[in-house]
């Protein structure tokens, strides 16, 4: 087999092939992880959460407001409306919806129906207050919670430092309708909901406890942005140091 001089100059060239790739990964994970221990700083640079640092908006369906939550603001937004010495809990129904990121479109049908169950909700002469989170704006915010998408949570908010109940359901993306909504929260039926009692709990989770829930949220995000290809790449080259 000849040996060429157009062979012999490709050489350094490969060479920096096989390394390119780790040195590039290598300097991502190197970043990553100097966001990670700036996490809570990083809510107010990182460009994931540019818009939780905007105050909480609200549209108003009907007589009734539906709060937007975000990073920043969601737990003074739940807050509002508890008074200091209340033993009855204030209830609010929040949505966990998404666009094309998060829920790859799926969304839309639910979103109308929590919409138009609001206006319903404004009918009555007692009902929830009601919020939305839309986890393409809102990363970091869903993965501290650990919500997915198409989900409706309900959070029985008392006077801090009392103890929050938090129920989440899973609403089916093509059959929910406003009905289905408004009868969940006239036949006050809890048993069709999971009671939250795990590491993520918004409130009384460890996590939260420990200020933990949002550097964890951003390292969780940070793995879901590593392509696939990347982490396979690094999986690689330690399997193959350690050997």
């Amino acid at each position: 087999m000849r040996f060429t001089t157009s062979a012999l100059l490709a050489l350094p060239l490969l060479a920096a092939a096989a390394e390119s790739p780790f040195q590039e990964y290598k300097a991502k994970f190197q970043n990553f992880l100097g966001n990670f221990v700036a996490a809570p700083e990083a809510a107010k640079q990182d460009p994931v959460a540019a818009s939780s640092t905007k105050s909480s908006k609200a549209k108003v369906v009907g007589a009734k407001k539906i709060e937007t939550l975000s990073l920043n603001t969601w737990k003074d937004t739940l807050y509002a409306p508890v008074k200091p010495d209340a033993t009855r809990p204030e209830e609010w129904y929040v949505l966990i919806t998404g666009g094309n990121k998060t829920c790859f479109g799926h969304c839309a049908k639910v979103e109308a129906a929590f919409n138009e169950s609001v206006a319903k909700f404004a009918t009555l002469s007692k009902s929830p207050h009601v919020a939305m989170i839309n986890c393409d704006d809102e990363k970091i915010l869903c993965n501290s919670w650990s919500a997915t998408t198409g989900a409706l949570w309900i959070f029985e908010m008392l006077p801090a430092p009392a103890a929050i109940d938090v129920y989440w359901k899973r609403l089916n993306l093509t059959t929910t309708t406003s009905q289905t909504i408004l009868d969940l929260y006239v036949n006050d039926d809890k048993k069709a909901f999971y009671l939250i009692d795990s590491y993520f709990h918004p409130f009384d989770g460890v996590l939260a406890k420990n200020d933990l829930a949002v550097p964890v949220a951003y390292l969780l995000w940070g793995f879901n942005a590593i392509p696939s290809w990347a982490m396979m790449l690094f999986v690689s080259f330690f399997s193959r140091s350690m050997m």
